[in-house]
């Protein structure tokens, strides 16, 4: 395992981050082990960080669980070529600060305010350096690629959900609560593969990114491993309309660089199977709904005695309890159980009965459900070149967690009445 205190703080550049962790940019003297690297530290809230580890904790601090989870559970679902590489590497309280110390001018002052590098920790991961790079890349946040079927909906929520995708709805609801949306972007178009609807889609995360200064999370652009802050004045982006041969002599536009942007990503898009089987596996996985789930969780609960483990199956009485909250007597599922659980989806799902699903496989759907959440959250990276074969990648492939189910669910139904409320005419293009 590489140790990255081997560098110095100075040699990494802040690149971006999200709610869990903090990405950085090898940009010291060359160096075998860490040229075009990225190093993700992990964050923690401020108000935790003075806290001691327990002595477990410092004894034996894991590898990012991503790492593992990649490799044993990812790699068997998507083509090596489209994955980054993972490793763990080694580092230190002191080098952290230092590394916090240089990042913090950096850092958007809505994170600052919330967390911090968690400098506790003594591992990290390496990882490709798909943006701190030359050129051009575009990360986008695809979402959900697919509309439900109608089997385990109810008459309420049917005609809505089977019509307008989940994306859409949740954008509404966002929206309607003051946050930035990306306005008119339907993942369908994006994950269509006609070449028109993903222009449409290319457009509407383009307007978005422009309208919201780039805050708005679904597209992120970097430029000679910047990352682009845009405004309504077209030399916020410069650096971009340099990089697609748009001079200043010309007096490009905002809507000139856009087109040329969009005609440098649109063919790669085409081109990749990438959003194809993300899509099949987010469908595959998500076979009930979470709707299906829940039904079958309270199923699974009305079967068995009081106190009884959820794996019995025992018959139960009229006096039982309540049934928990979704998925919330269930443990985090190990790496050996995702084998397990992998070796049934590769092999036997598509001939299981989904439309009548047995109360036995509640825990193989709670897994299937986590899975398919872990394809509806990842980012691409699209490396885009000049010139030459450009490349697109999947990232932030996580395991979630499993007590979320429940959380999942109720924003489920929050998401789904608040559309049928507004009486949104949205109708979503199926593929």
């Amino acid at each position: 395992m590489f140790d990255v205190t081997t560098t110095s703080p100075t040699h990494w550049k802040y690149i971006s981050e999200g709610g869990a962790s903090i990405v950085f940019s090898y940009v010291g003297p060359s160096n075998q082990a860490f040229n075009h690297t990225a190093l993700r530290l992990r964050k923690a809230p401020l108000e935790t960080l003075n806290e001691s580890l327990s002595e477990e904790q410092q004894l034996e601090d894991p590898d990012d669980p991503s790492i593992a989870f990649q490799h044993q559970v990812i790699e068997r679902l998507l083509p090596e070529e489209f994955l980054p590489r993972l490793e763990g590497v080694h580092v230190n309280r002191a080098w952290l600060e230092g590394l916090a110390r240089i990042a913090d001018e950096h850092r958007p002052p809505e994170r600052k305010a919330r967390d911090a590098v968690d400098t506790r920790k003594k591992k990290a991961t390496l990882a490709t350096d798909l943006v701190g790079g030359k050129g051009l890349a575009v990360e986008i946040k695809p979402k959900w690629g697919f509309l439900p079927s109608a089997t385990h909906l109810s008459s309420e929520t049917a005609p809505v959900k089977t019509t307008t995708c989940r994306f859409c709805m949740h954008s509404h609801l966002k929206a309607t609560r003051g946050a930035e949306v990306s306005e008119g972007y339907c993942p369908l178009d994006l994950f269509s593969g006609d070449a028109d609807r993903i222009r449409k889609a290319l457009t509407a995360l383009w307007d978005s990114w422009v309208s919201t200064g780039g805050s708005s999370n679904n597209l992120r652009v970097f430029v000679e491993g910047q990352m682009l802050r845009p405004s309504a004045t077209p030399s916020s982006i410069q650096p971009l309309a340099d990089q697609l041969h748009l001079s200043a002599e010309e007096n490009f536009t905002l809507y000139t660089v856009r087109d040329a942007f969009i005609s440098r990503t649109l063919p790669m898009l085409l081109q990749t199977s990438v959003l194809r089987i993300l899509a099949v596996h987010q469908s595959n996985l998500d076979a009930l709904d979470i709707e299906g789930l829940v039904h079958l969780w309270a199923r699974a609960y009305a079967s068995r005695t009081p106190g009884a483990a959820l794996t019995t199956g025992q018959p139960e009485g009229d006096d039982a309890p309540p049934a928990p909250p979704l998925g919330a007597s269930m443990p985090q599922p190990t790496l050996d159980e995702w084998s397990a659980f992998l070796d049934v989806y590769i092999n036997k799902h598509t001939q299981m009965d989904h439309d009548h699903p047995d109360i036995a496989n509640l825990r193989y759907y709670c897994l299937a459900y986590l899975l398919s959440a872990t394809f509806k959250d990842c980012s691409l990276i699209i490396q885009a070149p000049d010139q030459g074969l450009g490349a697109v990648t999947i990232i932030d492939l996580d395991v979630k967690p499993i007590d979320r189910l429940d959380k999942w669910g109720k924003l489920d139904r929050e998401i789904v009445e608040a559309y049928r409320q507004a009486g949104r005419p949205t109708q979503c293009v199926a593929n």
